[in-house]
């Protein structure tokens, strides 16, 4: 009798111990990490704001609400890690070939009645756009005038016909919103956007050439300046004046 009590606690031991082992536990979630080579392009990146990269969590949807941009690509986030960073710590692109960028936006309204702001009327003196076409603010020697893009997961396009002192020398692209709910709902966040169609440095040039006494109109008039005269960017006369009809 004896023999057979021992056999038996031991037997309930060894099961306890077992039950213990991890592979008879359930599973718990963990994070789904970049894969190897992301990873490695992300090490030593200038922008530390790249470098905690985790797919959303299973079961998380990655489409927009109709208001809301979708996710951005891993894909546009690693590629954009190599890049030098402006005073936000986004990523600076030198390249017109590529459309396809990692973008901070901010959101702004005429009914904020800015010093300087002329109603509902941008930069370029036409009425700020909020429909199937949308107005977006911007350093024009970054994103000359009348460059059209699309943000991720939204079915509108965006065309730069606006500026703001605050935005110079940033990589940051202002989006219109008429009402500042819609303003404040959008605050600021980081989008993909796409590239469709650049605007015209040429009318750039000559919209910012008589502003030049104020400060920051200066600072974009001579940075666009010197991409025209060095010859890396391509000049598209008249496309400023345009509207997009996408």
């Amino acid at each position: 009798m004896k023999v057979l009590l021992t056999k038996a606690v031991s037997a309930a031991i060894a099961l306890g111990a077992l039950s213990s082992c991890s592979f008879f536990q359930p599973a718990s979630p963990q994070p789904l990490l970049l894969d190897k080579a992301a990873a490695n392009q992300l090490r030593g990146s200038s922008a530390p704001w790249l470098t905690t990269l985790w797919s959303p969590p299973r079961g998380t949807s990655t489409r927009s609400n109709g208001f809301l941009p979708g996710e951005v690509g891993l894909a546009v986030k690693a590629a954009a890690a190599t890049l030098p960073v402006d005073r936000h710590g986004r990523p600076t692109y030198f390249s017109e070939s590529v459309r396809h960028r990692y973008v901070r936006t901010t959101s702004y309204s005429h009914q904020e009645n800015e010093v300087g702001a002329v109603g509902r009327l941008s930069a370029m003196g036409t009425t700020l756009k909020y429909g199937r076409v949308r107005s977006a603010a911007a350093d024009w020697s970054r994103y000359p005038v009348g460059t059209i893009f699309r943000i991720k997961g939204l079915p509108q396009v965006y065309v730069v016909d606006d500026y703001g002192s605050g935005l110079v020398g940033t990589n940051t692209l202002d989006i219109y919103h008429p009402t500042l709910r819609l303003m404040r709902k959008w605050a600021t966040r980081d989008v993909e956007i796409h590239v469709v169609r650049w605007g015209s440095w040429e009318r750039t040039a000559s919209l910012l050439r008589g502003r030049t006494r104020y400060k920051h109109c200066a600072r974009m008039y001579y940075a666009t300046m010197a991409k025209i005269n060095s010859g890396r960017v391509v000049l598209r006369r008249g496309l400023g004046d345009q509207t997009p009809s996408l």
